[in-house]
């Protein structure tokens, strides 16, 4: 097997020329700024089926609504949807609406008026006016409120909506893209989300395939990251060694494309060379970690406890903060389930000339 060589391929779907950017600079600052977006890579027939769903919608003025895990690219795919479409001349608007506190989302989406509720000292334009004429694309969908969704339901039915804090009804033309890891026809039959809204949305689903199934797109993203982080960090990569690239295909990538373009940049500032030298034996502790299923429930506990310790750093508070508990309540579990913070280099040391 000869080792993979980075060359100037571009195996990716190429989207229509991009028109001229008339967009607000709150939009630009959303990261619209067409040049600097990159494309969607990939060969596999899962997601060439995605794309060419994609290319069927996004003429059109319909509601989208990208279903995936997380890290699978759903935000790359409105943004391409926006760029195939008729509305690209104007802003690609976006909103995570998992990102936003709740008591402030309703004021992001519509606005508010100067003193509409405490802290109000100025008017502020929402996010579906500031997408007038182009594209809102809504992340995280599944995190909206159940207050909040009769509103959302009537500004997609009626297009049109009040600012907080006034009477004055703002028409608007909109596209809506929305996006969300969670299942909402489980949260539909749960209570949690709207069925009116859920059938609204759901107008064209497209399902973004998690990267272990599209293994052979791995080599592709692969290249395409190396180049990207060697550019960026000045570095000269040049090989990829055929073992390592067989190791990234085998990896399961829970966390999708985002934790391989992580692990690929970590790999390329690791290299001291013009050969690729990722850190292998991480992929492969978690993999066996992963396969290694507790059998109890208190093994499942002690097991999830230490993989969130090692993202921490064995920082016990870190750790704590990761979880969502006091660090008290992590301390007491971690003496009833036996675990032991690792010491640091220093502490080590420390122990072992105190022993000598």
């Amino acid at each position: 097997m000869t080792a993979t060589m980075l060359t100037n391929e571009n195996h990716r779907f190429s989207p229509v020329e991009e028109g001229s950017a008339r967009e607000t600079f709150m939009a630009r600052e959303e990261g619209c700024a067409r040049h600097s977006e990159p494309e969607i890579i990939g060969e596999s027939s899962k997601l060439q089926n995605a794309m060419q769903d994609v290319g069927i919608v996004a003429p059109t003025s319909s509601t989208v609504v990208i279903l995936g895990e997380t890290g699978t690219g759903k935000d790359l795919v409105a943004r391409t949807i926006h760029r195939l479409s008729q509305r690209r001349q104007h802003a690609f608007v976006k909103l995570n609406c998992a990102a936003i506190p709740l008591d402030l989302l309703e004021s992001e989406l519509f606005g508010h008026e100067r003193g509409a509720f405490t802290g109000a000292i100025a008017q502020r334009i929402g996010r579906f006016e500031l997408a007038h004429n182009g594209t809102l694309f809504l992340d995280e969908i599944g995190d909206i409120p159940p207050g909040l969704q009769p509103k959302l339901l009537r500004v997609l039915q009626e297009q049109e909506f009040e600012r907080l804090g006034s009477t004055r009804t703002i028409h608007t033309n909109v596209r809506l893209i929305a996006a969300t890891h969670r299942n909402l026809g489980q949260m539909v039959e749960d209570g949690k989300f709207r069925v009116d809204l859920y059938y609204r949305l759901n107008v064209f689903p497209i399902t973004v395939p998690p990267l272990r199934e599209r293994l052979e797109d791995i080599p592709h993203l692969v290249r395409y990251f190396a180049r990207k982080y060697a550019q960026q960090l000045n570095k000269q990569i040049e090989v990829i060694p055929p073992e390592a690239m067989e190791v990234l295909m085998q990896y399961p990538w829970p966390g999708n494309i985002r934790e391989l373009q992580n692990f690929i940049e970590r790999a390329v500032i690791l290299s001291r060379g013009t050969v690729l030298d990722p850190p292998l034996h991480e992929l492969m502790r978690m993999k066996a970690e992963a396969s290694a299923e507790p059998v109890t429930l208190r093994d499942a506990e002690r097991a999830h406890i230490l993989r969130i310790l090692r993202k921490a750093n064995g920082q016990l508070a870190g750790a704590a903060v990761l979880l969502g508990v006091p660090r008290s309540t992590l301390f007491y579990k971690m003496r009833r389930l036996g675990i032991s913070l690792p010491r640091t280099r220093k502490a080590a040391a420390k122990a072992a000339a105190a022993s000598s």
